[in-house]
């Protein structure tokens, strides 16, 4: 079927964080969480299981191990076996149980800065430290890189745990196969575990692919967690399914035994909209894949015209802009300027760690006219200063 992706949903009259955080006259393109219709596939399997009426206690949907396991193989030639699955409610739950399990008190965490705030966080819940490697910025092209010196240098005897965004959000960063090697060796040679956060895997532009850190060698398999999930790939994130893929068994001993009587399994529903977004949501995400793209394009076209001092690097992958708000003249805080002149809520570049200071985070996984209309807001808002 053709989907229709210009069709604005209704979320004012729902319980949508996103949409009810801030005033009914704020346009929201903020949180990761596309204004798009879930696959027709995923609703029409959800709303056979409410109609049976029974909503006990679920067992594991065993069909989708071997799902997962195709479905790693088709798309990245990476063969994992079923028990090297893991199944979760949350790829943050994920990113906690692994400092816990790896990373306890008086040891330390590296992470690349800016990155998803949630990384930030998960060390001090374990009493681990924060190390934060910032990624380099070419102030030409906007485009962000490793920088290995800063990376190398931000190891010490600590250091126990490696969390990589990847892709990244929110520089929109696809990694490619030599820096995901290098990277590997610095953590292999120190015998740090990589736990390399993949949600955003599935979501890749033409001319760019996404390789699974553990698939890149067997020796760096043994030493890594990867987390996945259907959530932002077939926008069911309120249903809490993900999974990680762990194949060596001592660590995944390790990681299972963190979530002992704190982390819960997964709900029905997540089940149930797993197995069919990954049975038959392929076609909806090839087209979303084409529309994301078009509104990525649009919104970097858009900034470039009407907009130069705002800096955009293109995404590669995921559907979040960074953007570059350093040169545009606003005193203060970006986010807080256009929440209360524009009245668009973006997210708060300072929350993402060293290098966020002066950006924000656009989401533009949203009808057109939407991303229209926050442009606009912006345009004018700017012309006011």
């Amino acid at each position: 079927m053709r989907y229709n992706f210009d069709k604005v949903p209704d979320r004012l009259s729902t319980e949508s964080f996103k949409w009810h955080h801030y005033d009914p006259d704020v346009l929201p393109l903020w949180v990761a969480d596309m204004d798009f219709v879930s696959p027709e596939p995923v609703i029409r399997k959800l709303r056979e299981r409410v109609e049976h009426g029974i909503f006990g206690y679920p067992g594991e949907v065993k069909e989708l191990r071997h799902i997962l396991v195709d479905r790693l193989l088709e798309r990245y030639g990476w063969q994992i076996q079923p028990e090297d699955l893991v199944f979760l409610p949350g790829v943050v739950k994920g990113l906690n149980m692994a400092c816990h399990a790896f990373a306890p008190a008086g040891r330390a965490v590296l992470v690349q800065t800016p990155v998803y705030p949630p990384f930030l966080g998960a060390p001090g819940y374990s009493g681990a430290s924060l190390q934060e490697a910032e990624l380099g910025l070419n102030p030409e092209t906007g485009a962000y890189y490793i920088d290995w010196t800063t990376f190398e240098a931000a190891f010490n005897d600590q250091t126990r745990l490696f969390i990589l965004c990847s892709p990244h959000n929110p520089v929109g960063r696809v990694w490619q196969r030599e820096e995901l090697e290098r990277m590997a060796e610095s953590c292999l040679k120190r015998n740090v575990v990589i736990v390399s956060d993949e949600i955003h895997c599935d979501l890749i532009f033409s001319g760019y692919t996404h390789i699974p850190m553990a698939a890149i060698d067997p020796l760096v398999a043994q030493q890594t967690i990867t987390l996945m999930a259907p959530s932002k790939t077939f926008n069911i994130a309120g249903l809490e399914f993900s999974f990680a893929v762990i194949q060596n068994p001592e660590l995944r001993k390790h990681f299972q035994h963190a979530h002992q009587g704190l982390v819960g399994g997964i709900n029905l529903i997540g089940w149930t909209a797993a197995l069919a977004a990954y049975q038959e949501g392929q076609d909806w995400l090839d087209q979303l894949l084409v529309y994301l793209q078009a509104n990525r394009d649009f919104l970097y076209e858009s900034f470039a015209r009407e907009q130069p001092a705002i800096k955009m690097s293109k995404p590669e992958g995921t559907y979040l802009a960074w953007l570059d708000c350093r040169e545009v003249g606003i005193q203060g805080s970006p986010y807080e300027f256009f929440l209360q002149k524009a009245r668009v809520a973006l997210n708060d570049g300072e929350t993402f760690g060293k290098g966020g200071e002066g950006f924000v985070r656009l989401n533009f996984g949203c009808p057109r006219s939407l991303l229209e209309e926050g442009l606009e807001r912006i345009k004018k808002s700017l012309a006011g200063m």
